[in-house]
């Protein structure tokens, strides 16, 4: 593996800290969004990452300056890629909005440039032809919180090469991830074929009027020693994040109770713009939750 040069595309809950994470392990970085107005954001928001990475990783300030000197940011695309090893899209989890942005990368990026998605639930082989080099093309799945949740999961589709898939294993060691490849496609990987039931199933709950956000949250904290509930782990990932997921499957199945759940979290989150942590408030407000709270389980 000899990638150099990364290109990260969106820089949103995750592409942020996948940019810094890269960057602090000496890559050079460079970071695409479709407004200089988000790259802006991305800014502010690394210098919160900053202190994370001195109090959870006991980064050094020389650390801290030398991961700042490796990010560049621009709202180029062309000029995003033109000298990229590696591209890894982190673009809203919506499949209209993904085969938009290959349709445009394919027409910028170098033959060398290798792509890998950052989706959450959709499979490669959803786009490999639109990449204009399927071989070329695979996943790279983080999880949230990657500088302490360090995994990447790997996934390649039927004609990702070889190499390639392994070059990307190798990256993911790189910066510091526990590579998790796995053998053959399966829509949200590992982690989050185990994890979405979950949060579907506490909305379910919640919408259903079963019981309400903070009593689903501490049983599911009581009874299993988890450190966080389920709509505290929705806050993290960032509501948007799961509405689009389940308006997906609103869309596709026409279930009542996913059409039920889409309308709610529109209604209550999505217009309001209370989309997690991301903007103080969701299920919980930022940044003292209340099921951080000592008493919270009492």
């Amino acid at each position: 593996m000899n990638y150099k040069n990364i290109t990260i595309a969106g820089s949103g809950v995750l592409g942020y800290q996948i940019a810094f994470q890269t960057a602090f392990y000496g890559f050079n970085v460079t970071i695409y969004d479709i407004t200089d107005a988000n790259l802006e954001k991305a800014k502010t928001k690394f210098n919160t990452l900053s202190e994370a990475y001195k109090r959870d990783v006991n980064a050094t300030q020389k650390q801290i300056d030398s991961t700042f000197k490796n990010l560049s940011y621009t709202s180029n695309l062309a000029e995003a890629v033109k000298d990229a090893d590696l591209l890894i899209e982190a673009v809203p989890e919506n499949s209209k909005i993904k085969l938009d942005f290959y349709q445009k990368l394919a027409k910028v990026a170098p033959k060398k440039t290798v792509f890998a998605t950052n989706s959450s639930t959709l499979l490669p082989s959803q786009f490999a032809e639109v990449t204009g080099r399927p071989s070329q093309f695979l996943a790279l799945h983080f999880a949230n919180t990657i500088w302490v949740h360090n995994t990447a999961e790997i996934m390649g589709h039927a004609t990702t090469d070889s190499k390639v898939f392994n070059d990307v294993v190798a990256f993911a060691k790189a910066i510091g991830m526990l590579a998790l490849p796995l053998h053959k496609e399966q829509p949200g990987y590992i982690l989050n074929s185990l994890l979405v039931p979950l949060l579907s199933a506490a909305t379910s709950l919640l919408v259903n009027d079963i019981a309400d956000t903070e009593t689903i949250d501490k049983t599911w904290m009581k009874a299993t020693g988890a450190p966080v509930g389920p709509f505290g782990i929705l806050d993290v990932v960032g509501i948007t994040t799961a509405y689009n997921i389940d308006k997906m499957a609103a869309d596709k199945t026409e279930d009542p109770l996913k059409i039920k759940t889409v309308k709610y979290l529109k209604e209550n989150f999505i217009d309001k713009n209370k989309l997690g942590v991301a903007t103080s408030e969701g299920f919980y407000k930022y940044p003292n939750p209340t099921y951080k709270k000592p008493d919270f389980l009492k």
